[in-house]
């Protein structure tokens, strides 16, 4: 028996909390989809941002001054025209890239610039007048300190070119370009004055020609005069070189007969040599029949080939053999005393006389020629030996001699070169090949370059659409509420039981019974939606208590409550409980009295069922009204007696509501989390954190609530028709309030 005299049931174990979403199970879209959604829902945003930006770029651009540009096209020689025979003193030049890129760089320089500049006299321009410029916008706060002002410059035409050059280069008017695989190069100038932008275009290009014929000229005269000078001292130093070898020569005695003997040395050793090898032979032939002679006998010498071949002996040993065969025929016929035999014996003695005197003569004679050839010999070999002390002397001064030679014909040589060079190079000051021409003037430009209204205002329309879609991208990134239905199984891993749709002003009014007075609104479908979510769940379980709660206060939980125990009472005997005891709101919410006993005073004792019940008008819901409000509702709820309450009101209902205080505050709904069979989260869309959400959730499944689901209440309807979300609503719906078309 309980203290309200009827009997008690045990009482229903608690539902084991419901099962989360796995990641398979929820929907995952691509992030490039889910990127498309939340741009398309600040779409009017992102093009009103847009808009705004083109119209303030094209507003900007109106005031802009008109820039205009001029091109003029310019030839560089690559292999320049050769007048003379000598190369030019810039040396050789070569059709490589790097040639060209330098005379780009050329025609960039401050130099050309300048003369460029004074041509034109273009500090007579307003636009580029140094006399005209303003004073800086501080300069009253500087003169009030007291502080001197800058001097005026004393201006000329060096300042004034120089200060018109600062302008240019310091807005980069001037844009040389070379012209890809060809030697030609577009001169380009920006102005606001389309006259000046043609004359200095071209006044650059004329300027760059002149300079270089110039720098030639001047390069040339200065190795003109180096030259000279050069050539000068080269003259006089192969005058002193010729002069000191014809000293030479005078002092030496030389007569030049042929390049390659100077003293006549070697012709008179060849020909002593020669002799003295003719007198060797004679020498050795004198010696050798000497040596014959010396050695034989007397009676031996006929046999002697010396003696031999003599032409007298020959003619003696003739007559000699002639008197001894007449000889030999007279003693055959005539006696020793017959005249003829003493006449034949007298000549053969005459023969035999003849021929020893012969033998005798040719020995002497033999050996005078000896004695002569060694003579010779000696005679031949000692004019040698003094023939070729003198050759080395002749070498010494052939040597000299060659030295001296060489100098004045080096001397004389690199004297008629720098001759030559110097009179080319003076001829060469008359004719100068230029570096490149002008191949096409600028002609005054018709229609500006810059500003380009149309690209500028595109560009920031365009860029204003990016800029606002990172935008929104970084906000929907940054943006850790709950918006949408989607938001809350991937942020908060729980089920979506229904969605709330955000209510005007006057609905906000009777939002409590909202469902029950106009049940065609897509709250009122909401509502049937979490109803039938409940009814789904435990579907075997007859009697149910049902906590709703929420993270913090005014996210509509007790909306939710009211409104779900009105359209529960339809099907089912409904309780709806005010258990927020702190702020209770469900009376007044209902138009009832807020003043009421209600459920502290029963659990209290103080007041029996019947007295705190209340009936909805118009509904069959019954109300238990938060009654006096206690000083610890926590421990009111934590009471046996609350138990045996819930107990028996459980055998009375099959749903009861309890609408409970926010879990994020006080602990109440952990309280009660353990004795319902569901409890539903209710989240105000847009303005709950989900890390507050998820952390509510838990405490609650913690505790050993089971949660049915979330309600996210609140939604933004035509948002989430942007963001692809419950598009069925605004297409089945139309406006708030109207009936639904069939």
């Amino acid at each position: 028996m309980s203290l309200f005299g009827e009997q008690t049931k045990p009482a229903v174990p608690a539902a084991k909390p419901a099962l989360l979403l796995n990641d398979g199970e929820q929907q995952q879209s691509s992030p490039l989809l889910e990127y498309w959604r939340i741009v398309n829902a600040k779409k009017w945003g992102i093009l009103a941002l847009g808009v705004a930006v083109a119209a303030v770029a094209l507003v900007t651009t109106q005031a802009m001054r008109p820039t205009y540009r001029a091109t003029a096209e310019v030839l560089i020689e690559a292999n320049k025209a050769k007048v003379l025979s000598i190369d030019e003193v810039y040396g050789g030049v070569g059709s490589n890239r790097e040639y060209f890129q330098t005379q780009a760089e050329i025609m960039k320089s401050r130099e050309v610039a300048l003369r460029a500049i004074k041509k034109l006299k273009l500090w007579e321009h307003p636009d580029y007048n140094p006399r005209l410029e303003k004073p800086p916008v501080h300069q009253p706060l500087l003169d009030m300190l007291g502080m001197e002002r800058k001097p005026q410059p004393q201006w000329n035409e060096d300042l004034l070119a120089a200060a018109v050059y600062q302008q240019i280069a310091l807005g980069k008017d001037l844009n040389i370009q070379l012209v890809r695989l060809s030697q030609l190069v577009n001169v380009s100038f920006d102005s606001t004055d389309a006259k000046v932008a043609a004359d200095f275009a071209n006044a650059v290009g004329e300027a760059y020609i002149e300079n270089d014929r110039e720098a030639r000229f001047k390069m040339t005269q200065q190795a003109s005069d180096w030259l000279q000078n050069r050539t000068k001292a080269l003259r006089e130093s192969l005058e002193a070189s010729e002069r000191k070898l014809q000293d030479y020569r005078e002092r030496m005695g030389v007569i030049r007969v042929d390049s390659t003997n100077q003293f006549g040395t070697a012709k008179l050793i060849e020909e002593v040599t020669q002799r003295l090898v003719e007198a060797r032979m004679r020498r050795a032939e004198a010696e050798n029949a000497y040596n014959q002679i010396k050695n034989s006998k007397i009676q031996n010498l006929n046999s002697i080939p010396a003696v031999i071949r003599n032409p007298l002996l020959l003619d003696a040993q003739r007559q000699l053999a002639d008197a001894e065969r007449k000889h030999a025929d007279v003693s055959q016929r005539y006696g020793p005393e017959h005249p003829r035999m003493v006449q034949s014996q007298a000549e053969l003695s005459a023969a035999q006389e003849n021929l020893k005197r012969q033998v005798t003569a040719i020995t002497s004679s033999v050996t005078n020629d000896y004695e002569v050839a060694r003579a010779t010999e000696r005679s031949l070999e000692a004019t040698l030996g003094q023939a070729r002390g003198g050759a080395q002397a002749d070498n010494r001064k052939n040597f000299e001699l060659a030295v001296l030679e060489r100098e004045v014909a080096s001397n004389r040589q690199l004297y008629d070169m720098f001759v030559t060079r110097a009179k080319e190079t003076a001829a060469s000051q008359d004719l100068q090949s230029s570096i490149g021409r002008v191949v096409d003037y600028a002609e005054v430009p018709e229609l500006p370059e810059a500003p380009k209204k149309a690209q500028i205002t595109l560009m920031a329309f365009v860029l204003a659409l990016l800029l606002g879609a990172a935008t929104a991208l970084l906000r929907a990134r940054l943006d850790n509420t709950l918006k949408l239905a989607g938001d809350v199984e991937n942020k908060v891993k729980q089920p979506l039981l229904s969605t709330f749709p955000m209510l005007d002003k006057k609905q906000r009014q009777q939002a409590a019974t909202l469902s029950q007075q106009d049940p065609h609104t897509p709250f009122a479908e909401a509502v049937r939606t979490a109803k039938t979510g409940v009814l789904l769940s435990d579907i075997d379980q007859e009697r149910r208590v049902l906590v709703v709660t929420s993270s913090l206060a005014g996210e509509g939980k007790t909306t939710t409550s009211c409104n779900l125990a009105l359209s529960l009472s339809q099907n089912k005997r409904t309780l709806l409980i005010d258990a927020d005891m702190r702020r209770p709101s469900v009376a007044a919410s209902l138009g009832l009295d807020p003043h009421a006993a209600g459920l502290s005073d029963l659990i209290a004792g103080t007041k029996q069922l019947a007295d705190v019940l209340q009936q909805l008008p118009g509904s069959q819901v019954d109300l238990i009204s938060a009654g006096t409000l206690p000083p610890n509702p926590l421990d009111l709820l934590l009471s046996r007696r609350f138990d045996e309450l819930l107990a028996t009101l459980k055998q009375q209902y099959d749903m009861i509501i309890i609408d409970s205080a926010p879990c994020e505050m006080v602990s109440d709904a952990v309280a009660l989390a353990p004795k319902a069979t569901g409890m539903i989260y209710v989240v105000r869309a847009g303005e709950t954190a989900a890390p507050l959400v998820v952390k509510g959730t838990r405490r609650l499944q913690r505790a050993g609530g089971h949660l049915l689901g979330i309600v996210l209440n609140g939604v933004d309807l035509k948002q989430a028709e942007r963001y692809g979300d419950y598009g069925t609503y605004g297409q089945y719906y139309g406006n708030y309030g109207a009936p639904a078309k069939k």
